[in-house]
């Protein structure tokens, strides 16, 4: 009731709302990749919460001409685990390692589901059984055997792969001298990974996820300079900062809420 009454929403990695707004992009690269719609594409999309490439997983059910969706995680490689063997191991904070690509440091995927409903053949008992039930109880799940699974890349195009943090160094570097580009440590892990799944004739797009600059310890190990900051953000840190910090507790922060909203 309060939150219908202040109309407050998170556009959080599971909102449909920011998933249906990434469909978009897989719509946009496909058409500034090819001439006509008999063409296929394939993309890469550094993953940790299966979000975005859940979008892409979207857009191809939707019909665009997507050949591969490939999954590049980095050492948290819970989503490359599935893929390869069909087992989904959700890990503990302690088996989380933290790298140099820390938005993908994530050891359970929340999009997932949707994309193994889809696999399972939108059954929702099934789904409930192996999320609800198994994984909370076990930790894991496992369809290896499971006729879906084996033939999912054919069905819904998804492979996939994982980097290190040498892999990035090398991916950066790499990507600067023959191209000149500069790219952060995710699109990093998403090239290398990429490049593991090139076929002829298939154009290959890679999501490129932050800025540089974002990430500028790792672009300096990498290329021993410190990326170009953008002008918009030259001086960010002696702005005005507007924070409220207050108890973490539901009450106070309702009416914190209430008093404010205007």
């Amino acid at each position: 009731e309060f939150k219908r009454q202040y109309k407050i929403g998170t556009v959080n990695s599971i909102n449909w709302a920011r998933l249906m707004a990434q469909v978009v992009y897989y719509f946009s690269g496909y058409f500034q990749a090819t001439r006509s719609n008999a063409e296929k594409v394939s993309f890469t999309v550094p993953s940790g919460n299966f979000g975005n490439v859940c979008a892409g997983h979207v857009a191809r059910s939707m019909g665009l001409p997507i050949d591969k969706l490939v999954v590049a995680t980095n050492e948290n490689d819970v989503l490359d685990e599935f893929f390869r063997t069909g087992v989904y191991r959700v890990r503990g904070s302690a088996d989380t390692f933290e790298t140099s690509s820390p938005s993908m440091d994530i050891s359970k995927a929340s999009n997932f589901e949707r994309f193994v409903f889809d696999l399972l053949g939108r059954d929702g008992n099934k789904i409930k059984a192996l999320f609800h039930d198994q994984l909370a109880s076990q930790g894991s799940f496992d369809l290896s055997h499971d006729p879906a699974f084996k033939s999912a890349a054919q069905r819904y195009g998804f492979v996939s792969g994982k980097s290190s943090h040498a892999d990035r160094l090398a991916m950066i570097k790499d990507t600067y001298e023959r191209f000149g580009t500069m790219i952060d440590t995710h699109t990093a892990d998403g090239v290398k990974v990429a490049r593991e799944h090139l076929q002829p004739g298939v154009p290959m797009i890679v999501l490129e996820t932050a800025l540089p600059i974002k990430f500028a310890e790792t672009i300096e190990e990498a290329l021993g300079k410190t990326p170009e900051r953008p002008a918009r953000f030259e001086g960010i840190e002696a702005l005005p900062k507007r924070v409220k910090i207050v108890p973490a507790d539901v009450t106070v922060i309702k009416r914190y809420i209430a008093e404010n909203v205007h």
